[in-house]
């Protein structure tokens, strides 16, 4: 399943950015190349820069990490909603919310990574088991419609977003 065969009702809104950053790949490979290039990426940063701020306020390089790995999470409990034909609408969720309630600096970057991992290899073995039908489901989510395959898309484009943010402000 390649990201360009997804159809235009199967996304919208915010979605939209995140399924375009993913680029024109193949779901299941992507999401493993991606987990493989990120920690790489991650283990490459010197250690003194996972603690900055780039500007008053902002998160820390721990911070996006535990945020990766809390949307991901969201993002794949939505496709496991929708893939079981679960037609309620899904709330959205305030993210600075979740990051003010965590205590991601206070962890190691290697445990982050390793959650990390762990989590990413749950959300594979998951879209693995997904038949064609269970993917092109549809559902609601933050009052946008969305599919569980492009929720996967999503999780890999929302990686990739603030994989660049981390070279653009904190490298």
């Amino acid at each position: 399943m390649n990201s360009n065969q997804l159809l235009e009702n199967e996304y919208s809104g915010g979605f939209t950015n995140y399924i375009k950053e993913a680029g024109e790949v193949n779901l299941i490979e992507e999401l493993e190349i991606s987990l493989h290039g990120f920690i790489k990426f991650v283990q490459n940063i010197p250690m003194d820069k996972f603690d900055y701020r780039y500007a008053e306020g902002k998160w820390t390089i721990k911070d996006i990490i535990q945020h990766l790995l809390d949307c991901e999470r969201i993002f794949v409990y939505r496709a496991l909603r929708f893939s079981r034909n679960d037609k309620t609408p899904l709330p959205s969720f305030e993210e600075d919310d979740y990051a003010n309630s965590t205590d991601s600096n206070k962890r190691s970057i290697q445990d982050l990574l390793t959650e990390f991992s762990a989590l990413r290899h749950s959300t594979l073995l998951f879209y693995k088991s997904l038949s064609e039908e269970q993917l092109k489901r549809i559902g609601t989510a933050s009052n946008n419609a969305i599919s569980v395959r492009a929720l996967g898309f999503v999780v890999i484009g929302h990686q990739k977003h603030h994989q660049k943010v981390f070279e653009e402000r904190y490298l």
